[in-house]
């Protein structure tokens, strides 16, 4: 079953670029692939796999979007128009955040870098928590390669007109999958060479971070009920993130604002601090945690899209280079 439809740009409040939202360097999932003009993904909704695609229908950012569902099952419409909403920040009023930018001169020239730019949020908490895992101190191609292998390899195949997709393996799967090709040798008895060994997370590209994602797979199933961080205030569901191996404080804000929509989460890395340093400190020296509480503080429920603007400005700009 195939449906078509637009979102009308009067149902979103303000611009939406989706090329910049997806691949603007800063998410906790993969960029959709893209195929015949439009963006596309393999979405779950209610345990029933939905193949969504969706483009800007002009190159007019505050134009409609053009959408197709491709179903085996009944499509309910408004089911994933919600889903749409919730994964590329539709609610989100870029016209206030961008008056709010607006008021501070630091701050004004992203607008045009970023005009459109959205939260791009994560369908599937569990994989924004492995993706975040995979993503420390990793570039995006290989910490997004290493997702993609990790579909194909365990989660479950799904047949559409265009293809098959892959949905993101459980956490049961993964705690099924060897960590390196020792492991899995050792799990075949010998059977096969040690260079045959490619079903493992480390064959992944994962690295040291397969032992993070084993035990981040565990502690889902028996200890931290992911459903129960969306329900917590900030800083309890901050610190209870902090538990899982391989999530530090820039790892858990990030998956606390791409993996639950907390708009108020500051990432911090590298060139976020060396850009609010450079910005608000006079390239003073900063501590990551002053950084990180400067920027909560600072932009309250904006923390979020400002260190997301920032971050893309900064690249764009020049300004990178000269923080270098």
């Amino acid at each position: 079953m195939i449906d078509q439809f637009q979102i009308n740009s009067a149902d979103f409040p303000g611009p939406i670029n989706l090329d910049l939202t997806m691949n603007s360097g800063q998410t906790s999932q993969p960029a959709w692939k893209i195929n015949n003009g439009f963006f596309e993904e393999l979405i779950m909704v209610d345990d029933q796999p939905f193949l969504v695609k969706i483009r800007n229908s002009s190159l007019d950012e505050d134009g409609p979007l053009d959408v197709e569902i491709e179903s085996s099952e009944e499509i309910g419409r408004n089911k994933i128009k919600k889903s749409l909403f919730d994964i590329f920040g539709l609610n989100d009023d870029l016209n206030s955040l961008y008056a709010f930018l607006g008021t501070d001169p630091k701050l004004n020239p992203t607008i045009e870098f970023c005009h459109g730019l959205r939260i791009f949020k994560a369908h599937n908490p569990f994989e924004c928590l492995i993706s975040s895992i995979s993503s420390a101190n990793n570039s995006i191609i290989r910490w997004s390669r290493s997702i993609r292998q990790m579909e194909k390899k365990w989660g479950n195949k799904y047949r559409f007109s265009s293809g098959d997709y892959f949905s993101f393996p459980s956490p049961y799967k993964i705690l099924e999958v060897p960590e390196h090709e020792v492991e899995e040798l050792e799990l075949c008895g010998g059977e096969k060479d040690l260079e045959e060994c490619v079903n493992n997370l480390k064959a992944c590209g994962v690295g040291y971070r397969g032992k993070y994602i084993k035990e981040a797979s565990r502690m889902v199933i028996e200890d931290i009920d992911l459903d129960e961080i969306a329900k917590m205030d900030y800083d309890e569901a901050f610190q209870t993130l902090l538990q899982i191996p391989g999530v530090g404080p820039k790892v858990a804000d990030c998956i606390l604002l791409y993996g639950f929509g907390r708009g108020e989460a500051f990432p911090v890395d590298v060139w976020i601090k060396r850009i609010i340093c450079q910005l608000y400190f006079d390239g003073k020296d900063v501590s990551v945690p002053k950084i990180r509480l400067f920027g909560r503080e600072e932009y309250g429920k904006y923390a979020g899209y400002v260190q997301l603007y920032l971050f893309h400005y900064a690249r764009k700009s020049g300004l990178m280079k000269t923080l270098k």
